[in-house]
């Protein structure tokens, strides 16, 4: 994690991976020379403003690939917070990251990127490949045998996968049951904050 995500964790108070080195863990305050005074009340579009910011940094996006991705939500039919929440949960980089394959989204982008990941036996490298219903997603088989891969499955935990989400360790591989339902999204994400920060 860079020194830039580093301080938006801090400021708006989330967590992007599991691991121990989180900002969070060390310091659970707002960066700034002041120290741990508190989050002072901020406007309407400051409040906005940071639900957007807290969400690219949650799912690891660029400002350009955030918006382009909210405005295939808006084009969608029903609510477009939801619909947004539901295109990002379906990046391939994060179903990666919910299957437990990596302890962190940026992690997810790298094994993606590195050509480890086959989505129904085809190789894919692109973390913002859309999965859909039923398809598969495995380790490519020679990935597997890596002592990264080894390690993943020695502290794979099951109860920790999606209920959308099915995965066989001994194969490596996940399926998609169906797509995340409203109680699947993170709720800690204001999306309707961030469809009047785009509609400005």
């Amino acid at each position: 994690m860079n020194f830039y995500n580093n301080k938006i964790c801090r400021r708006y108070g989330i967590k992007v991976s599991d691991s121990k080195k989180s900002p969070l863990v060390r310091r659970n305050y707002p960066p700034g020379f002041h120290g741990p005074k508190g989050r002072g009340r901020v406007s309407s579009y400051g409040q906005q403003l940071a639900e957007k910011q807290k969400a690219k940094v949650i799912f690891n996006l660029r400002e350009k690939q955030f918006r382009l991705t909210f405005d295939k939500a808006k084009k969608e039919q029903g609510d477009a917070g939801f619909n947004f929440l539901k295109l990002l949960e379906m990046r391939l980089d994060n179903v990666v990251y919910r299957l437990g394959l990596a302890n962190s989204r940026p992690g997810a982008r790298q094994v993606v990127n590195h050509v480890h990941i086959l989505v129904n036996g085809n190789k894919v490298n692109i973390p913002s490949f859309k999965v859909k219903l039923g398809d598969e997603i495995q380790v490519r088989p020679k990935s597997q045998k890596s002592k990264y891969f080894e390690n993943i499955k020695q502290l794979f935990d099951l109860k920790d996968l999606p209920s959308w989400l099915n995965f066989d360790i001994k194969t490596f591989t996940g399926k998609i049951l169906h797509e995340p339902k409203l109680e699947d999204l993170d709720q800690s994400i204001d999306t309707q904050a961030i469809v009047e920060f785009y509609s400005k």
